[in-house]
């Protein structure tokens, strides 16, 4: 069994509401994107990336050009990173990644998620030092030679290559993103990601049992609930039920 990542595509949101929330947390991420590298996707391959995945994630082109529009203009929020870690239900490590325009507010809002589930909310490097900061990428295919040969040709500096179930999955360094990404779409014509992000990958997993379930599950929904929250990696391991 491979390294466990998320797959933004198997957590669709399902609810009218939900999706709203979802386009809103792309189109955010997409102009702050855009404001900070430059509007056109051809000369910011980050917000090239951003802009694919949303599109296989269903959000409306509206949305896309809205945000790219906005970055453009110089008239939207002015949005900063900020993180956040800790334990969640059953001792699992949590860390948890905003865009906020009001970070006393974000972090008042993220802490109540924590102390509301039995939680705790640590100081940044609680966990972070237990996760591995990683770009990754899963398509098909099963030679692996080759890809290892076109990212090393690019000068990619390589973590890992996996293949199961004849996908493959690269994993690189956060900082290599841009140029991994790249290489990839450069040496395989008509590429389609499966995975394409860059992720928090836990080295160790926490099993989460009886009354914690309900408890860990009522915490991500609290989380995922808030708008300035991006993304929640954590390292919880739920029986196989639970995870479906």
């Amino acid at each position: 069994m491979g390294r466990a990542y998320q797959n933004r595509k198997q957590s669709m949101a399902k609810t009218a509401d939900a999706k709203t929330k979802v386009y809103s947390k792309y189109g955010r991420e997409i102009y702050m994107s855009a404001k900070s590298g430059g509007t056109d996707p051809d000369g910011n391959l980050s917000l090239r990336a951003l802009i694919d995945r949303a599109k296989k994630d269903q959000v409306p082109s509206h949305v896309i050009e809205k945000a790219i529009d906005k970055a453009h203009g110089g008239t939207g929020e002015d949005y900063s990173p900020a993180r956040y870690e800790g334990y969640g239900p059953g001792n699992c490590m949590v860390i948890v990644d905003c865009l906020t325009d009001n970070p006393n507010r974000t972090f008042g809002d993220v802490r109540l998620a924590f102390t509301k589930t039995k939680a705790k909310i640590g100081t940044p490097g609680t966990v972070a030092h237990m996760f591995d900061h990683c770009a990754i990428f899963a398509f098909k295919g099963q030679d692996e030679d080759a890809v290892l040969e076109a990212l090393m040709d690019a000068d990619v500096d390589v973590t890992d290559i996996e293949t199961e179930n004849e996908l493959i999955t690269v994993f690189a360094p956060h900082t290599e993103y841009a140029k991994a990404r790249q290489a990839l779409i450069d040496a395989f014509e008509g590429i389609d990601f499966d995975a394409d992000d860059i992720q928090f990958l836990a080295k160790t997993t926490t099993e989460v049992s009886g009354d914690d379930i309900p408890m860990f599950e009522k915490f991500l929904d609290m989380l995922n609930e808030l708008d300035d929250v991006q993304t929640v990696f954590h390292n919880a391991e739920l029986p196989q039920e639970q995870t479906s």
